[in-house]
């Protein structure tokens, strides 16, 4: 089983017809972020194909950022020292 998951949402194909796809991937053990260009070095995309990677980054981070805040352990105020109020 792999520890990334794709972004089902991102369909992008290369402009030119070559069959190149775009793939964005959460790495679920670690929070990283992977952009792969699938059966190619390189791609050209279409301006709406360009957001929809641009979109589809900001959704990885953002659940990404989520994820190392649920793994952090919750910080107390701390109670030794009273307020000066």
């Amino acid at each position: 089983m792999s520890v990334f998951r794709s972004d089902l949402d991102l369909a992008v194909q290369d402009a030119t017809g070559t069959g190149a796809e775009a793939d964005v991937a959460l790495n679920l053990m670690t929070g990283n972020i992977r952009l792969s260009i699938l059966w190619t070095q390189e791609m050209q995309l279409s301006p709406d194909d360009a957001e929809q990677v641009a979109q589809a980054l900001q959704r990885a981070a953002t659940e990404s950022r989520s994820m190392a805040a649920a793994s952090k352990p919750d910080s107390a105020p701390d109670s030794q020292h009273p307020s000066d109020t």
